[in-house]
């Protein structure tokens, strides 16, 4: 039965790494929020609502950047 043992060890190790992953992954994720934060503040859309501001970035990132720049008529793209 070493096989059973080593599955169970090997299923324990798997889930301690998950839940590291998982840390890992809400870390970044704050850290994006941060960042994307820090580009909206000052160019206005900060003034959006909540919900307006989701309908817009949702809408953006179906279209795709170079046709949104496209669409609304800048040819330069800002980093």
């Amino acid at each position: 039965m070493p096989s059973t043992k080593s599955a169970i060890l090997a299923l324990k190790k798997l889930e301690v790494e998950r839940e590291a992953l998982a840390r890992r992954q809400h870390e970044l994720e704050e850290k994006a929020a941060l960042e994307l934060g820090r580009i909206i503040l000052g160019t206005g859309i900060e003034n959006f609502s909540r919900g307006g501001l989701k309908r817009v970035a949702t809408a953006l990132g179906k279209l795709g950047e170079t046709a949104a720049i496209a669409k609304f008529g800048s040819t330069t793209i800002a980093s």
